[in-house]
C-alpha cells in the first residue's frame, strides 16, 4: 500500500540536475530551451499598459507557454519540483510587488507522486511601482527568469526578458484580454461570515479542516492545496464530502507544536481542471470570521490515549527490535569486545560482576537516550531525521575512525587509559570497583557502532516514533535500549551462567591483543563509508590523520609512565597536543574539508541504475515493473543482502527473466529526496526494499529489513507475466 507522502520538496534531487540542457537568450520573448529540436518554453514580458506613468503602479507578467504534455510548477511544486522564479533587475527607486499565481493544476504522476503546477501557458503577473519622478523618456524592464518544465523527465531552464516602455503623463490599456483572462484564474480572499465558515482542529499527524458552504456543497469538484511553511512538511489533502460542505484532512510533519493550520488554496469547480474552477485563498490564520480553532492542547491531549494500543505495540516492537539488534551484522565487530569484557570478569564476586554488567548497559542507555535528545533537537529544528542520521555525515565517521583507531591500539597494548589518581578515586567511589568506567564505554562504543543499520522489526517501531512528540520518542529509545542491554543486564545478574565461560588467566593477554584485529578490520569499513562519501582523497588525509594519532598514543605510552618526571610529563603532554591539534588543523580542517566526492563518480553494479524520482515515474509511466534497493555505504545490513540475496545467480536471473528494471537508492550522504521517500514508506532509515509489480495504479510491494532468496524469488513471482514480457 502506497504510504502518503509527507514531504514537499522544493528543490530537484542533484542527478537530475545534471540534465540541464537550457540555452540562455537575451531578447523578448526568450527561447529558452530546446530538447529534441522543439523549445520547450518560451518567456515573454508583457504589461497591460502602454506606457509607464510617474508614481502609478501597473501590472506586468511573464507569460510562459510550454509546449503540449510538459508542465511548469506553482509557488508550492508538490511531492517534486521547484517554482518558477523572476529577479527583477530595476532602476533605482523602482518597487516590485509579490507574483500573483494563478490556481494551478494538480497533476497526479505514477508513484504517488501529486504536483501542482501549469500545462500550455500561464501569466505570473506582479505590480510595479515607479517614482513619483521620472527624467528619463524611455525605461528598459528587465528581469531573469528561472523555471523547471517537466514530462517524463525534468529539465532546468531559463532566460532574461526585456522590455522598453515609454515614460509619459498617461497611458493606455494593452494586452487586455489576456491579463483579464489570467486575473480571473486568480484565487480569491476566503468569504465572509455567512457565506462560509471554517474550522481547523489540531491531530497528532494531521490537521482537520471543515468548512461549511452551501457554494462547495454545489461543486462537483472540491480539492486543498496546501502552501506550507519551510518547518512543515505536508502529505496529500483528503476531501470528505457532506450535504453542507466538505472536511479536509491534511496529513503533517512539524515540529511546531502551536500549529493549528496551514495555508493554501480552497479550489472548487464543476471539473478538477476546468477553466471555470474558482478558489477561496486561506491565510495561515484565515478561519472566516465565524470559524473557531480548537485549542491545541485539547488536540494534543489524546495522543498517547487514543492511540494507546498503537504505541503500547509500538513500545514492545522497540523492545523486540534493540534485542535483535544484537545479531545484526552491524554489531558483529564489535561483539567480541562485549564477550571479552564478561571473560574479564569471570570467577570475581557476584556484586562486582552486577556492577560491571550494570555499568555497560549504563553505556547503552546513554548512547539511545542521547540519540533520542539529538532527534528531538533536529525534529524542532525543521530537519528531516532518521535512525541513523549520524552515520550520514562524513565528520561522524571520521570522528568515529579515530576512536576506534585509539581503542585498537591500547589493545595491542601501546598505552593504557590512566586517569588521574583523583579522578581514579572518585570512579572506584561511584562504581565500588576497577574498570567499570571501562565496561561503561565499551557499551556506549558497541551501540555506537550498532545503530548503523536498522533491525527487522525495529525500522517500524522507530518509523512511528519520529512521526511523534518528544515524549514518545524517548519512549521508543528508552524501549529500544532496555532491548538491546536484556541479555547482557540477564547474564550479569545471574553469576551461574557466567561462570560457564573461561576463569581468568595469562592467556587474556593474548586474547585482548587479539581482540585489536576485530577493531582494526571495524576501521577499514569506516574508511571504505569514508571513500564513499568524500572520495579516496578523502580518505588518504584521514590516514595522514590517524597516523599522526598513533605517534601520540605510542608517546603517552611510551614516556607518559608512573616513573616520569612532572617536566617530562608536561613536554610530552605539549608534544602531544601540538601532534593532535596541528594534525587535526592541517589533515582534516584544511584538506579533508576540501574533499567532495563528484556526482556520478561511485560505479552502478551490473544491471543497477542510480535512482532518481524522474527515472521512477518513466518506468512506470512505461508500465515496467521496478525493484528500488535503499542503501548506504555504512549499513553493513544492507551490503549483507546484496552480497547473499540481490546479487545471488537465483535472484538476478529471476529480476532479468520479468524484465524487472532495477533502482539503488544511495542514502550514504543523506540525500533528501530519498530521505522523503523513505518517509513515504514510514521507514526512518536503511535498508528499505520495494517492488513496484508494473502499472501506474498498482500498489508497491515493501519487503522485510533482511532478506533471503526466497522471499525476493516469491514476491517475483507475484509480476504479471505481461510485465515480464516487456
Amino acid at each position: 500500500m502506497v504510504v502518503t507522502d509527507m514531504a514537499a520538496s522544493r528543490a530537484l534531487p542533484i542527478h537530475l540536475l545534471s540534465l540541464v540542457l537550457a540555452l540562455v537568450a537575451f531578447s523578448t520573448p526568450g527561447a529558452a530551451q530546446v530538447y529534441e529540436g522543439r523549445e520547450l518554453v518560451q518567456a515573454e514580458l508583457l504589461t497591460k499598459t502602454s506606457a509607464v506613468v510617474p508614481g502609478q503602479p501597473f501590472l506586468v507578467g511573464v507569460r510562459l507557454q510550454m509546449v503540449p504534455h510538459w508542465h511548469t510548477y506553482w509557488r508550492f511544486p508538490g511531492d517534486a519540483g521547484i517554482p518558477t522564479e523572476i529577479k527583477w533587475a530595476l532602476p533605482a527607486g523602482w518597487k516590485t510587488g509579490e507574483i500573483q499565481w494563478p490556481i494551478p493544476l494538480k497533476l497526479s504522476e505514477p508513484g504517488d507522486i501529486d504536483i501542482y503546477g501549469y500545462h500550455d501557458e500561464v501569466l505570473l503577473m506582479q505590480e510595479i511601482t515607479p517614482p513619483a519622478q521620472l527624467t528619463e523618456s524611455t525605461v528598459k524592464l528587465s528581469a531573469q527568469v528561472d523555471w523547471l518544465v517537466c514530462e517524463k523527465i525534468c529539465i532546468p531552464g531559463g532566460t532574461t526578458v526585456q522590455l522598453d516602455l515609454p515614460i509619459a503623463a498617461s497611458a493606455s490599456s494593452a494586452n487586455e484580454d489576456l491579463f483579464d483572462r489570467f486575473q480571473r484564474a486568480l484565487p480569491q480572499p476566503a468569504p465572509a461570515a455567512g457565506a462560509a465558515s471554517f474550522e481547523w482542529t489540531r491531530r497528532p499527524t494531521e490537521l482537520v479542516l471543515q468548512i461549511n458552504s452551501a457554494v462547495l456543497a454545489n461543486h462537483a469538484a472540491v480539492d486543498f492545496y496546501p502552501l506550507p511553511g519551510e518547518a512543515v512538511v505536508v502529505g496529500h489533502p483528503t476531501a470528505e464530502r457532506r450535504p453542507d460542505g466538505v472536511t479536509f484532512r491534511i496529513p503533517i510533519e512539524t515540529s511546531e507544536s502551536k500549529l493549528g493550520s496551514v495555508p493554501g488554496l480552497v479550489v472548487f469547480g464543476q471539473t478538477a481542471e476546468g477553466a471555470e474552477r474558482n478558489a477561496w485563498e486561506l491565510g495561515k490564520n484565515t478561519q472566516g470570521t465565524s470559524s473557531t480553532l480548537k485549542a491545541a492542547g485539547a488536540a494534543f491531549a489524546p495522543s498517547v490515549a487514543t492511540a494507546a494500543g498503537g504505541l503500547t505495540k509500538a513500545l514492545l516492537l522497540g523492545l523486540l527490535g534493540g534485542f535483535i539488534l544484537n545479531l545484526m551484522p552491524c554489531v558483529l565487530p564489535v561483539i567480541s569486545l562485549k564477550i571479552f569484557g564478561f571473560v574479564q570478569h569471570a570467577g570475581e564476586s557476584r556484586a562486582h560482576i552486577l556492577r560491571s554488567g550494570l555499568a555497560f548497559v549504563a553505556g547503552i542507555f546513554a548512547w539511545f537516550l542521547g540519540l533520542a535528545v539529538l532527534l528531538i533537537l533536529l525534529q524542532r529544528a525543521g530537519n528531516q531525521i532518521g535512525w541513523a542520521v549520524q552515520f550520514t555525515n562524513p565528520y561522524f565517521v571520521l570522528a568515529l575512525s579515530a576512536v576506534v583507531f585509539v581503542f585498537a591500539l591500547n589493545l595491542f597494548g601501546v598505552f593504557e587509559f590512566n586517569l588521574p589518581q583523583s579522578a581514579n578515586r572518585s570512579v572506584i567511589h561511584v562504581t565500588g570497583g576497577s574498570g567499570h568506567l571501562a565496561s561503561f564505554f565499551q557499551g556506549l562504543f558497541a551501540t555506537v557502532l550498532g545503530t548503523s543499520c536498522t533491525a527487522p522489526v525495529l525500522g517500524a517501531a522507530v518509523g512511528f516514533a519520529l512521526s511523534q512528540s518528544a515524549v514518545v520518542i524517548l519512549l521508543m529509545f528508552t524501549a529500544i535500549a532496555a532491548g538491546m542491554s536484556a541479555p547482557y543486564l540477564l547474564l550479569s545478574a545471574q553469576p551461574a551462567w557466567v561462570k560457564w565461560l573461561p576463569r581468568p588467566g595469562v592467556w587474556m593477554e593474548r586474547l585482548k591483543q587479539l581482540m585489536g584485529f576485530p577493531m582494526l578490520a571495524t576501521l577499514v569499513f569506516l574508511l571504505y563509508v569514508l571513500g564513499e562519501q568524500r572520495g579516496p582523497i578523502a580518505v588518504i588525509w584521514t590516514l595522514c590523520f590517524l597516523l599522526v594519532l598513533g605517534l601520540a598514543c605510542w608517546m603517552k605510552g611510551a614516556f607518559l609512565i608512573p616513573t616520569a618526571s612532572t617536566r617530562s610529563r608536561v613536554v610530552v603532554l605539549v608534544l602531544l597536543a601540538v601532534l593532535v591539534l596541528g594534525g587535526g588543523h592541517y589533515f582534516i580542517r584544511e584538506k579533508f574539508a576540501e574533499t567532495k566526492l563528484e556526482i556520478g563518480a561511485r560505479t552502478m553494479t551490473e544491471g543497477w541504475q542510480a535512482f532518481t524520482p524522474a527515472k521512477l515515474e518513466a518506468e512506470l509511466a512505461k508500465g515496467s515493473a521496478v525493484f528500488i534497493d535503499f542503501t548506504a555505504a555504512w549499513c553493513v545490513t544492507c551490503k549483507f543482502n546484496e552480497k547473499t540475496v540481490l546479487e545471488s545467480a537465483a535472484v538476478r536471473e529471476a529480476f532479468e527473466r520479468r524484465g524487472v528494471v532495477k533502482f539503488k537508492a544511495d542514502w550514504t550522504n543523506a540525500d533528501p529526496a530519498i530521505t522523503k521517500i523513505l518517509q513515504q514508506f514510514g521507514r526512518p532509515g536503511v535498508p528499505l526494499y520495494v517492488l513496484y509489480p508494473g502499472g501506474k495504479t498498482a500498489a508497491p510491494i515493501v519487503l522485510p529489513e533482511l532478506l533471503t532468496r526466497n522471499i525476493v524469488l516469491e514476491q517475483l513471482e507475484t509480476i504479471a507475466p505481461r510485465v515480464a514480457a516487456q
